[in-house]
């Protein structure tokens, strides 16, 4: 594939080849345009290309990728993504939906299972069922179609009829409708009528014989039923005017419950929907008992199971329990069995692999980790037998334990044995020195990257002289970076200590976690990490510090005077293009300030809020201050281009006549959001509070950033670092801070800072969890607490803790094996 003139982002107008039929791994410092070569330009040329083959009908109905910034692109196939952070699934889904294994199980219990006849008579197995012929019961005689697949399906024929094949059922919760008894109805005792504008409500409920002026509970029962459940009825009212004037008017009674079941109806937006929520309950369906199914399709049985039992089934157990199956059933039907099974079997094993054996396969799709979405869908693009086809796989190797990343590297190599090219961007070491060929993007980050500063081939990586990662590739470069707690004295300022009793798959557990220091609780994914340290220790301290009740499967924490535990994880910032890092930061409000401060702004009257480019009077009156537009080009896809009045900037024009004098000249305020946090820490200095906020920003590596750039398209590793932004330069004696994955999207260089970043927490006193698969974060950590050996009913247990170097040498610790290796 052959680049020319790249300039996607902060690509500076690159050219470069991209073999094909090959593992071509993009490398560099965050920030530094890897994703813009991969997703930007070869992905997007990709996909856009196949789709434009497509009738102009079909593609008015697809989503389709906007032209890359470039000059050419040649020879690109049709191209796939399978991006860091997959979409969150519908209610609807589960890992054996997303993961297709629940069709084969359906075909499976369809075809070889035991059906029951409408008089509740049970059948043994039999080969008419696939046969297509109708059954007759032997007991009563009479004769019945069988249950095909599709019946099975609870999106589908086999939902339960009660929670239509969700699981759960929501009910209007009659504790939130009145939430203090000790009110009188006059008082407001009736949440939903205050809320929903029915304010007339307690007048016309008094119609009905109802008190109105005592409190709630002391109602009698027939008078609690008509303001729950009372009948929609006229009933002729005096209502007083804001004058106080009477006015005699009809109003329908509306009952608490049907204002709650009005509101639910006519809600259409998000702010609606939460309102309502507040008077809604859900919970497991009592019909099905939350399996989504239906009677009759849980009536089938194959080896005396229904069709929920075996989805509650963890994968790993699931594809054992399946390869018996065969002998179940008579001989005549062994060798359709046979087939099902190797379907079953073909499909598991790649999860497997990609270390998901742990999953049940009724876990719902929206409980699933990225990382965890992200590897069933590259199970599913293996399985698919593509040729020709351009894989772009942005970090597949999150939140994948080392263990696992030899399944990965075996499912990238299918992908290239069945005759297709693979470009990948990744930092983990591990899965980088599989690559055939390597493309690195540098030297830094933002401004200062976006050129190809080395490729080749991993030899000529490894001896590049400009190579950021040449030198961990080939094991040169120091891992172990930080000054370390020696072991003897690891928990001298202190225990926190969180005893637990067994709750899911995860076993009961006595964890000493030292005060002060930095703690990394690793282990195989579904190895229980999540449900130690965020289902447990974490509201464990929150209950304690509040003298609260603790959660069920906690037994007793000691606190060791953490009195907050505060969780910083990779979830995004913002929802939309309007959060920025100068906003988030609160550098924006300064800045702000220092704009309405100079003469020229007074004189033309503009205060601070008119600097707002969300609300104020200079924002651009074109892209009300997004600075993009979309297009709608009617059977072309639509486009999002900078917008056209403003350039991008946000502003309409009269905001560059008001400018701020810098060492570097004057600057407008859509200048300045054009800087990057590095750029203008330097340029601000004479507005000491901005220039403090951006030198926070700076010491956390996110200085390539710049001030307008939109929040929520930073990776997790820049949203998790920005989150701190608040916390540096602040004492923490009483906080314990918990990161999940900080690592994820860090090259090697990068988590150096991110270390450094922990360390001035704790020597504010700050107490530090993170969890962890990367080994440089892991090896820096000065206490280990390794949970498995495995995933799922193979793990939930502490099988080693202490220093790095122990774990190295502890022959029962899976992460320990790996930390040996170096």
């Amino acid at each position: 594939m052959e680049v020319r003139g790249a300039r996607v982002h902060n690509l500076r107008d690159i050219d470069v080849d991209v073999p094909l039929d090959r593992l071509v791994a993009i490398a560099g410092r965050s920030g530094s345009g890897k994703s813009s070569l991969a997703l930007g330009v070869l992905y997007a040329e990709g996909s856009r290309r196949y789709v434009e083959a497509l009738s102009t009908y079909t593609r008015r109905r697809m989503s389709q990728a906007a032209r890359a910034a470039v000059d050419s692109v040649r020879h690109v196939p049709a191209a796939l993504a399978l991006r860091q952070r997959p979409g969150v699934p519908g209610v609807r889904s589960t890992f054996g939906t997303s993961s297709e294994l629940l069709n084969v199980l359906r075909v499976l219990f369809s075809r070889l299972g035991s059906h029951v006849c409408p008089n509740g008579h049970r059948l043994p197995p039999t080969i008419d069922v696939a046969a297509g012929e109708e059954l007759v019961c032997p007991v009563c005689g009479v004769r019945f179609a069988p249950l095909g697949a599709e019946s099975l399906a609870f999106n589908s024929d086999g939902a339960c009829p009660k929670c239509a094949g969700t699981g759960i059922v929501r009910d209007i919760d009659d504790d939130a409708l009145v939430p203090d008894p000790h009110k009188t109805i006059d008082e407001g005792a009736i949440a939903p009528w205050g809320l929903f504008g029915l304010s007339v409500m307690p007048r016309v409920v008094a119609e009905f014989g109802v008190r109105t002026d005592v409190p709630y509970e002391h109602l009698d029962d027939r008078e609690r039923a008509i303001v729950l459940d009372g009948p929609s009825e006229k009933r002729h009212v005096r209502v007083p005017s804001k004058t106080g004037k009477l006015f005699e008017l009809d109003f329908t009674y509306r009952s608490a419950r049907q204002a709650v079941r009005e509101a639910m109806h006519n809600a259409t937006n998000e702010r609606g929907l939460a309102r309502v929520n507040r008077f809604v309950r859900a919970r497991t369906c009592p019909s099905c008992h939350g399996t989504r199914l239906s009677a009759e399709a849980r009536a089938i049985h194959v080896d005396g199971i229904d069709l929920a039992v075996a989805t509650a089934k963890t994968l790993d157990d699931a594809m054992r329990w399946v390869a018996s199956l065969p002998a179940t059933v008579p001989a005549d039907m062994r060798s359709m069995a046979a087939q099902i099974v190797d379907e079953f079997e073909g499909m598991g094993r790649r999860l497997v692999q990609l270390g998901l054996g742990y999953l049940s396969l009724d876990r719902a799709g929206a409980t699933l980790s990225t990382g965890e979405r992200q590897r069933v869908q590259l199970a599913r693009s293996v399985r698919n037998e593509t040729t020709g086809v351009l894989y772009v796989l942005d970090e597949p190797s999150i939140g994948l334990h080392p263990a696992n990343i030899v399944g990965l590297r075996g499912v990238l190599r299918d992908l290239l044995a069945d005759g297709n090219s693979v470009v990948l961007v990744d930092h983990e070491v591990q899965v980088l020195r599989e690559a055939d060929w390597f493309i690195e993007i540098g030297p830094g980050s933002g401004s200062d990257g976006g050129r190809v500063v080395a490729q080749g081939d991993l030899e000529a990586i490894e001896g590049a002289p400009n190579s950021l990662i040449g030198g961990f590739l080939a094991g040169r470069e120091r891992i172990v970076v930080r000054d370390r707690t020696p072991a003897d004295a690891m928990f001298d300022e202190g225990t926190v200590r969180l005893v637990t009793t067994p709750i899911h798959t995860v076993h009961a557990l006595d964890a000493r976690f030292p005060k002060g220091r930095l703690t990394a609780v690793t282990g195989m994914s579904g190895s229980g990490k999540t449900t130690l340290v965020l289902d447990g220790l974490v509201p464990a301290l929150a209950a304690a510090d509040a003298g609260g009740a603790l959660p069920a499967h906690v037994s007793s924490i000691e606190s060791a005077g953490i009195r907050r535990a505060q969780v910083v994880d990779a979830t995004p910032i913002g929802t939309n293009v309007r959060s920025t890092v100068a906003t988030y930061s609160g550098a924006f409000d300064e800045l702000r300030r220092a704009f309405a401060a100079i003469p020229l702004a007074r004189e033309r009257g503009l205060g601070a809020g008119d600097f707002s480019y969300n609300t104020g009077s200079l924002r651009c009156p074109r892209c009300e201050g997004t600075g993009r537009i979309v297009l709608d080009v009617q059977f072309l896809p639509d486009v999002d281009i900078a917008c056209p009045a403003c350039g991008g900037s946000r502003y309409a024009s009269a905001a560059d006549a008001v400018a701020l004098d810098t060492p570097a000249g004057s600057l407008t305020l859509p200048q300045l959001l054009d800087t990057t946090v590095g750029e203008a820490a330097t340029l601000l200095e004479s507005l000491p509070r901005v220039a403090r906020r951006l030198r926070t920003l700076v010491d956390l590596g996110l200085d390539y950033l710049t001030l307008g750039e939109d929040t929520p398209a930073l990776s997790g590793g820049e949203a998790q670092r920005l989150k701190l932004a608040g916390e540096l330069g602040k004492r923490h004696g009483g906080t314990l801070f918990v990161f999940d994955e900080p690592s994820v999207g860090l090259h090697p260089l990068d988590v150096r800072v991110l270390l450094g970043v922990l360390d001035r927490l704790i020597a504010t006193g700050a107490t530090i969890v993170v969890i962890e698969h990367d080994l440089d974060v892991v090896a820096n950590a000065d206490h280990v607490i390794d949970l498995g050996p495995g995933g799922g009913a193979d793990g939930g247990r502490i099988v080693a803790t202490g220093t790095p170097e122990h774990l190295a040498s502890d022959e029962h610790s899976v992460t320990g094996r790996f930390l040996a290796r170096g």
